[in-house]
Formats: structure tokens, sequence, C-alpha cells
């Protein structure tokens, strides 16, 4: 089976300190993210959270920190209640001219039952706007 990987890098005008608040703290994450009950960058940590499409399924996603590096890299386990298959989301982030490469990339997609809400396809649109539009908009506003 055919390795599948969604990829979206951003340059935010904002230092590393600022992004990686945003993608670690519960307040600033339900601003752009999703509003989760609890969330702590801890291995082991465990966290859930409903989504899916807006007039489709919403499914109880089930997600575990399985790797911190302050300030550089965060990576987590994300799989669905009831369906087989795990992925993992990674964000790196890198220092550049007093701004901020955030990288993610997010794999394991093949683990997944051949449903169409799980296709990569799905994946890739949902990180471009999550990251280019909500995640920018939370970071660069005026």
């Amino acid at each position: 089976m055919k390795k599948q990987t969604v990829n979206v890098e951003r340059i935010f005008d904002a230092n590393k300190e600022s992004v990686w608040w945003a993608i670690t703290e519960k307040e600033r994450m339900k601003q752009w993210y999703f509003n989760l009950a609890e969330f702590k960058t801890e291995p082991g940590f465990k966290f859930e959270f409903m989504g899916g499409p807006e007039d489709g399924t919403q499914y109880k996603h089930l997600c575990e920190i399985t790797e911190v590096i302050p300030q550089q890299k965060l990576t987590y386990s994300w799989r669905y209640e009831g369906y087989e298959g795990i992925t993992y989301v990674t964000f790196e982030l890198l220092e550049e001219n007093k701004k901020t490469r955030l990288k993610l990339t997010h794999t394991g997609f093949e683990t997944f039952p051949p449903i169409p809400d799980f296709a990569v396809h799905n994946f890739e649109a949902g990180w471009d706007h999550i990251i280019n539009v909500s995640l920018k908009g939370f970071l660069e506003k005026k």
C-alpha cells in the first residue's frame, strides 16, 4: 500500500514562542483549531474532540502526545473511535529572520479504512485551511 503524507509549510510573521503557544495552549488553540477540553504538552497525554464535514458525520478523534521538544517539535497520534488505523501529526518550528517557519506533516493515512471522509485529499484541504487561514489569522491579526 502506498504511503500517503500531507505536508503544509508556512512562514508566520511571529516569533517561535508565539507560534509555540498558539499550537500548545488550550485557550489559544480554541481560537484557531479545535475547542479541546484539556491539552498538555506531555508525552502520553491523551485528548479528544469531535469533528467532521459540516454537513456530514461527526467523528470522535482520539489523540495522544508522542513527542515534545519545547518550541521546536510537537507530535501526536490521531485516530477515530470505532475505526481501525492511526496517523501521526507533527508540527515543527524553525526560526527564520525573526519569523517562524511551521512545517506540518501528517502521515499514516494508508492505515485508515477506505471511507471517503478519511481520504487524504480531505486532510490536505483541512490542514491547508487550518494553517494558512485559521492559524495565520490568529497569529497575524492586526
